[in-house]
């Protein structure tokens, strides 16, 4: 057997071990490439990352793998390198999972090895999502146009509030000063059109309101969302103190479960089908819809309850509608109204039928019955 078969076996048998079967980065499974400067096993999205960190990464099956970088590997792995360079990870702090948007995991991996800020070791100044109090300018899109303009943001944790203003000048006060209860920040860069696009979501009264915002700096925008999920975090420390981290962590931001264009129709199903962008929010298990994807308030919204309180989703082809360019329909009953949608193809179908039926099999909390008496009186 060749040296290059030799070592490429020994390298696929260490791969098989459980601390390094995934990613060190984004915890994808069956890593094939790894850093020789790290000792780590990546996959081949992170390995790229890696790679413009001049951090000398070789795919294990392409590349041929010298004898001293296999003991290099047999004498380091996944695990080690992550008790050493995520030693002091914030609980808040976002770690990427396979899938996240590029800005995330790029950054995620230069914070762990090239600014080395989870390493335990006293940082000064503090980082700047340690502070609790965290201000710059955004790039920010206007609520009834496309147009993008430099807006100044402040976030404070003593506060809890996220707070805007729509010139540089303050003495005119603040824009919307928005609580940090019922904030929410997701990427969207490519609904955005941007890389480092951000939706921040909040409740304005009675409507939801969504913010889109941007920075050039890559480091600069995650900065803002992981100091936004630390005000979070101290603000359900203080409105659960009883909760566990493993039960906060998961409230601090989150991503929708499925986004998209469907037709929808009136009440009585013989109304003309609209084009509307629709956003299921699992969490608190509403779906929105929107003239538009980044419109800043919704149209409408629907609470997806329990098939034990009256709510269910299925197939569904309308008898007497007109204006459907789609085929492919979905009807969701709530105890109070049937909703019909129309998709353009199968699998769109498929996906709305499959993450709606995911938010109808969770059992309801008490939030959850407050979040649905609070749609029906909006109504």
């Amino acid at each position: 057997m060749s040296n290059h078969e030799r070592n490429k076996k020994m390298l696929l048998e260490l791969l098989k071990r459980p601390e390094n079967s995934r990613c060190a980065d984004c915890g994808a499974p069956d890593p094939d490439w790894a850093s020789y400067k790290l000792g780590v096993f990546v996959c081949l999205n992170c390995s790229g990352i890696h790679r413009s960190l001049s951090s000398r990464v070789k795919s294990i099956k392409l590349d041929f793998w010298e004898d001293e970088l296999v003991e290099f590997m047999k004498s380091n792995n996944n695990a080690s390198a992550r008790a050493l360079y995520e030693k002091a990870v914030p609980a808040y702090y976002y770690r990427p999972q396979e899938g996240d948007c590029p800005v995330l995991r790029e950054q995620w991996i230069r914070a762990k090895y090239e600014r080395t800020e989870f390493n335990g070791e006293t940082k000064y100044p503090p980082i700047s999502y340690t502070t609790g109090f965290y201000e710059g300018m955004l790039w920010k899109k206007g609520k009834e146009n496309t147009q993008f303009l430099k807006r100044k943001f402040v976030l404070s944790e003593r506060e809890f509030t996220l707070t805007y203003y729509n010139r540089e000048n303050e003495s005119k006060g603040p824009k919307a000063v928005i609580p940090i209860k019922d904030l929410n920040a997701t990427f969207q860069p490519e609904k955005m059109g941007h890389p480092h696009g951000l939706q921040l979501t909040y409740q304005d009264t009675d409507h939801t309101r969504n913010l889109y915002v941007y920075h050039e700096s890559a480091e600069e925008i995650v900065t803002w969302y992981n100091a936004i999920r630390a005000a979070r975090y101290a603000y359900l420390k203080t409105a659960y103190p009883t909760g566990s981290d493993e039960e906060l962590i998961p409230k601090i931001t989150r991503n929708y479960l499925k986004e998209g264009y469907m037709e929808k129709t009136g009440p009585s199903q013989k109304e003309a089908f609209k084009k509307r962008w629709f956003i299921l929010d699992s969490q608190n298990r509403k779906l929105f819809y929107f003239k538009g994807p980044l419109d800043a308030e919704e149209l409408g919204v629907i609470f997806i309850g329990t098939e034990s309180k009256g709510y269910s989703v299925k197939e569904w082809v309308p008898q007497h509608a007109r204006g459907n360019k789609w085929k492919c329909g979905v009807m969701v009953e709530t105890p109070e109204r049937k909703f019909v949608f129309m998709c353009e193809q199968d699998r769109e179908q498929r996906e709305w039928l499959e993450a709606l039926r995911q938010v109808l099999s969770r059992p309801m909390s008490p939030q959850d019955y407050t979040a649905e008496a609070n749609v029906k009186y909006k109504r």
